[in-house]
């Protein structure tokens, strides 16, 4: 074998081991990962003095060690997990606040680092690092103690030594298809517990006690974003600013980021790692540029090594004063094994250099392979990498040999296209380079994207960070930085305005995805135009991947995962409905925008037919304006008085009456409540709920909203044997006030989902209604312990089942 090829096959057996203990289920002892890690060094000294075919022990060792160190970094993390025995208590912490706190409309949220916790004034173990949400008003989880917390949020600044009242949970996470996980980023972030504080005056009532605690980086931070907050005049450029400067993404607001998301340039907005090796490059470019020029300095020291390590500096000081976060740190350890093994003086293939560089971070950072953000720094640093070799030659070629006269100007003009060539290509390799991984993990690329990252990756680059940087120094920078982005702005939010500015497509099989990522390399690739032709065959199953859907007659069902509210999906064989859309979980951000419409689009929705709102009540309608603005064209039904705002953005309307019918497919779709008697106000919003039965050729499911028990009588004495059903939506969530046992014996159920959020404050589903049906024998389901719950053919399949994970909180069943 050649020796390129053992050389690559070390770092891919490290990954390997990485990557085969991110793949458990739940971890082993301790003693597990120790003797895998010592077997890993028994087979790297056999490999070193046995004869020549042992050489191949050592990618084996290696892979024992990527397992075992994966397994010993895990261990520690499941350590620091809250015991359940705790959750729901009031526990007395003292702390330190670690990093920027994020304000949200009426409210705090925050990292603090625990020093000491205690319960009924005895010692309790918490972690470490817990994250705290500080309730002002509006959306709180304890709404009983609203009134007594102060109108005037404190000063919360990193550093400040506080005594807090809190109750925690253990992270807990909805678990969707294609869903973002947020188990693993707790888990990925060392965060062991997740709560709110409690500001009751009294006992309860937090306590400051020491205000100058913070290191002198995080009181600089602090004091730089109050001045930028409080200087820019224009408070979205003023959010945009402190994200770059700071990495304060939660300033920037979220129509910008709709804009940068739809145009693709988010990734020049926020500290990750592709805009760290962008800020590296810049800053050893100039480094380089300004060492060439100081007179016999080069002859000492050579410009290349004095722009590399300038760019590893700048970037780690960059990261350190952006807060060290977790996608900054792996970008800082990259870009140092990258100039370490330039700096040995050997040439080094950038494919080995990229492997050597993923060993190192997985080695801090196991669970990178599992980010978007990792992909896609490596994707973009490779790219650049085969850019800059393939066009390094004709830069050389293009430099004029004489500098006199008209060979002056001819030759700056020449220098000029060259460059600009250059950046054109190098921005249309990143385009269409990283377009196969945009699909993979956001299942969607920017088809304006190209034009838009024209203006966008020079002007944010070489002008607005400099500026926003330098104005942390000197006046003015920020107000430049400021003007440059609203220009920015109104240019983006034109290319973002088009209809057909982003192309959607559904999630992928793993045999089309690894054609598309085929296709894209062979496009950026220097090979024939004959092969590059390949790529759009290649590319077509990942931009239309099969998407599988019920036969005529038949339905699927899914319960998706929103925390304490309700959203159905049910599907036919070429038609959508929508029942209800989960509830707003702050004034910024709902379930519609988090949950309901990234799983559509996973699935390549590109329709939705028919919308229906139960009722007004915030869990269930809370999603429904952001469903409607990405299908406008949705039919809504609904029990919403006429006065409802959300009616405004509605353009087809219909109420919900017992006795309206419709079929799609061979299904049958029946309203059976509120009836001609049932109107909205003076009656509550539960007791117009929307009912939906649903009866297709084999299977039938009812979709009971939050009706009580006297609808569910109402339902019994008109309906009776009609309410029978297969599967059943919970009513009302599994409160007291429904699931009587009349209801039960005429729908006489196999299934029930509960859709509830974990440890909610209503305590729904309640104890005695869960009897009632498992005395019925009937298969109860619940959001919190089945994620995501898919039915389909009498069949189903929890989400949390599917790929479990030992970062996956698993609550006990109710």
């Amino acid at each position: 074998m050649s020796r390129i090829v053992f050389a690559a096959a070390m770092p891919l057996a490290w990954l390997l081991g990485v990557g085969i203990q991110l793949t458990q289920a739940a971890l082993y002892r301790p003693s597990a990962y120790g003797l895998a890690c010592a077997g890993g060094l028994v087979l790297w000294w056999l490999a070193r003095r046995g004869t020549r075919w042992r050489q191949w022990l050592a990618p084996a060792g290696l892979a024992c060690l990527g397992f075992g160190i994966a397994g010993w970094h895990a261990t520690e993390h499941s350590a620091q997990r809250l015991p359940a025995w705790l959750e729901g208590a009031d526990l007395s912490v003292v702390g330190r606040v670690d990093g920027l706190a994020q304000r949200a409309p009426g409210a705090w949220r925050f990292v603090l680092e625990v020093e000491e916790a205690s319960h009924a004034g005895r010692p309790v173990p918490v972690p470490r690092r817990i994250q705290l949400t500080w309730y002002m008003g509006g959306f709180a989880a304890d709404r009983a103690s609203v009134s007594a917390r102060p109108r005037q949020a404190p000063p919360l600044e990193p550093g400040q030594r506080w005594r807090f009242t809190v109750r925690l949970k253990q992270p807990h996470g909805a678990s969707n298809p294609h869903g973002f996980d947020a188990e693993l980023w707790w888990f990925q972030q060392g965060i062991g517990a997740i709560g709110h504080v409690r500001a009751k005056k009294g006992e309860f009532e937090p306590r400051l006690l020491d205000a100058d605690a913070a290191t002198p980086v995080d009181r600089w931070r602090q004091r730089v974003r109050e001045a930028i907050l409080a200087d820019v005049p224009h408070e979205r450029s003023a959010g945009v600013i402190a994200a770059l400067v700071l990495g304060d993404q939660s300033a920037i607001h979220q129509d910008d980021w709709e804009v940068f998301r739809i145009t693709g340039v988010a990734h020049l907005v926020a500290i990750s790692g592709l805009h760290l090796t962008m800020f590296a490059w810049v800053a050893s470019a100039a480094a380089s540029a300004l060492w060439r020029r100081c007179g016999a300095a080069p002859l000492a020291c050579p410009a290349p090594v004095v722009g590399r390590w300038a760019g590893v500096g700048c970037s780690a000081a960059y990261a350190v004063f952006a807060g060290w976060g977790v996608p900054a740190q792996r970008t800082v350890w990259m870009l140092l094994t990258v100039a370490l093994l330039q700096q040995s003086g050997r040439r080094w293939p950038w494919p080995l250099v990229l492997l050597a560089a993923a060993c190192v971070v997985t080695l801090f950072d196991p669970w990178a392979l599992l980010q978007p953000g990792f992909w896609l720094s490596f994707g973009a640093v490779g790219l650049l990498l085969a850019a800059e070799s393939d066009t390094r030659a004709d830069g050389a070629a293009r430099r004029p040999a004489v500098l006199g006269g008209g060979a002056r100007v001819e030759g700056a003009l020449r220098w000029a296209v060259g460059h600009l060539r250059s950046f054109l290509r190098t921005q249309a390799v990143a385009t269409i380079g990283l377009a196969p991984l945009g699909l993979l993990f956001f299942h969607q690329i920017s088809l304006v994207g190209f034009v838009a990252n024209l203006v966008a990756v020079p002007l944010i680059t070489l002008l607005v960070t400099p500026l926003a940087l330098l104005g942390c120094l000197v006046p003015g920078g920020w107000w430049a930085a400021s003007a440059l982005l609203q220009g920015l702005g109104t240019w983006l939010t034109g290319l973002a305005g088009f209809e057909h500015a982003r192309w959607f497509a559904a999630a992928a099989p793993a045999w089309a995805v690894g054609l598309g990522l085929a296709a894209g390399a062979l496009a950026v690739m220097r090979v024939p135009r004959s092969a590059k032709l390949l790529a759009v065959p290649l590319a077509l199953p990942m931009l239309l991947p099969p998407q599988p859907r019920p036969a005529a007659g038949e339905f699927e069902l899914w319960a998706l995962d929103v925390g304490q509210g309700t959203a159905v999906v049910v599907r036919t064989a070429r038609h959508t409905l929508l029942y209800d859309t989960g509830p707003a979980y702050s004034g910024e951000s709902d379930a519609g925008e988090r949950v309901v419409v990234p799983v559509l689009r996973a699935w390549g929705e590109r329709r939705l037919d028919r919308v229906v709102v139960s009722h007004r009540d915030i869990d269930h309608a809370g999603g429904a304006s952001s469903v409607l603005a990405a299908y406008p064209s949705a039919e809504v039904w609904s029990s919403l008085e006429d006065e409802h705002p959300l009616l405004d953005a509605v353009r087809h309307h219909r109420r919900c009456e017992d006795g309206s019918a419709w079929e799609w497919d061979g299904v049958r779709f029946e309203v059976l409540h509120p009836g001609p008697a049932q109107r909205a106000p003076p009656l509550k919003p539960n007791q117009v709920s929307c009912v939906v039965r649903i009866r297709g050729a084999r299977h039938s499911a009812l979709l009971a909203g939050d009706i009580e028990r006297h609808e569910e009588a109402r339902l019994v004495a008109l309906h009776g044997a009609r309410l029978r059903a297969d599967w059943l939506l919970a009513p009302h969530h599994g409160s007291k006030t429904s699931s009587t046992a009349d209801f039960l014996a005429a729908v006489q159920p196999r299934v029930a989902v509960f859709q509830a959020g974990y440890r909610n404050r209503f305590g729904h589903p309640a104890a005695e209604v869960l009897g009632r049906y498992r005395e019925r024998g009937v298969e109860v389901v619940t959001s919190p312990v089945c994620g995501a719950y898919r039915w389909s053919s009498g069949q189903g399949q929890c989400e949390r089942e599917r790929r479990p994970r030992y970062w996956h909180h698993r609550p006990a069943g109710p």
